[in-house]
């Protein structure tokens, strides 16, 4: 039986990340060639040595066009033209109410969340195969809202909004593109925030969350790179403009 993403160039941002280090285990796995992207090489590399394989990097801030282009254009010039790109960068920014919210950080989260996601885009989709797939980490913060979340939970629904423009200009060239939607994550990023709004609800935030998800836990790295190989595969070849919820029903 073939493998489902048989030679197919994927192209990950936040690949050092433990969504993006899961998924690019798996796409390879799967027969995948895949880059990953993030801010450090020291952090790349790691997750390269930890994945194993013929897996590659590049370190580029996605906020920076000129980064992002030399880092899409190496991508291509190692494998061809890229299948999947799967735009997963990200950072959190802070939890405070709206008078105190801080405008850079504001501006810092929208600025990786939003702009880095259509800058990939841009600089991405000429070098893409028709047929192929892109794909966004959003966040169950995507559909709702929480006091004090200003950047990132603005982000995380602007995202949404670049995926619908997306979905329908790429569908003439047969390019999907979806959102892909978790809730708290079992891994460091996920414990930074709950501390931060532990802080401001002055309870655990860990327990917080875990009490108001219905599958009461967290969702592992894993479990987000099994819905993004399904977005990535041809499994998912009539879904287009989708936010697909891996939120333990958080979002219900």
């Amino acid at each position: 039986m073939a493998s489902q993403m048989q030679n197919k160039v994927c192209v990950i941002t936040g690949g050092a990340g433990s969504i993006g280090a899961a998924s690019a285990k798996l796409l390879q796995d799967e027969g995948a060639k895949v880059m990953l992207i993030d801010l450090h090489e020291a952090a790349l590399q790691k997750a390269a040595a930890d994945i194993g394989g013929e897996v590659v990097w590049c370190a580029a801030d996605v906020t920076q066009s000129d980064q992002v282009k030399n880092a899409i254009a190496a991508a291509v010039k190692r494998f061809g033209k890229i299948d999947v790109l799967f735009s997963n960068a990200g950072n959190f920014g802070t939890v405070a109410p709206i008078a105190d919210y801080p405008e850079d950080v504001f501006d810092s989260v929208l600025a990786v969340h939003v702009r880095g996601a259509f800058l990939c885009a841009k600089h991405a989709v000429p070098q893409m195969n028709d047929g192929g797939s892109i794909i966004i980490t959003s966040s169950v913060a995507g559909v709702t809202g929480d006091p004090g979340v200003y950047g990132y939970i603005t982000a995380k629904h602007a995202q949404v909004g670049l995926m619908r423009v997306l979905a329908k200009e790429l569908a003439g060239r047969n390019i999907r593109v979806n959102t892909v939607h978790p809730g708290p994550v079992d891994n460091s990023f996920q414990l930074g925030v709950e501390q931060k709004l532990g802080a401001l609800i002055g309870r655990d935030g860990t327990q917080f969350f875990n009490e108001i998800i219905p599958l009461h836990r967290h969702v592992r790295p894993e479990e987000v790179a099994r819905s993004v190989l399904f977005l990535a595969s041809d499994a998912s070849s009539f879904t287009t403009g989708c936010l697909l919820m891996v939120d333990g029903g958080m979002s219900i």
